[in-house]
């Protein structure tokens, strides 16, 4: 899950998260940021999560995105208190 510049979430599966927050923050003049997240930079990493397969890690999105923002925040000071 990535906190864009202004504030908002943004949820995503990748095998390399550090890899995809330089994509999606443009580094090296990299084209391969979200739509959502180019108008939106710079993003930082907010939550990360291992230990899934491709269709565990595309199940868990799925859940991640439908929960509220009050949810997601909790979920995420959990991480970084």
């Amino acid at each position: 899950m990535l906190r864009c510049a202004d504030g908002s979430l943004y949820t995503g599966v990748t095998t390399d998260p550090r890899r995809r927050l330089a994509e999606h923050n443009g580094e090296g003049g990299s084209p391969r940021g979200a739509r959502y997240t180019r108008a939106r930079r710079p993003v930082e990493l907010a939550w990360v999560e291992g230990g899934h397969d491709r269709r565990s890690a595309l199940q868990r999105e799925w859940a991640l995105k439908r929960l509220k923002r009050d949810q997601k925040e909790r979920l995420i000071s959990k991480m970084y208190p």
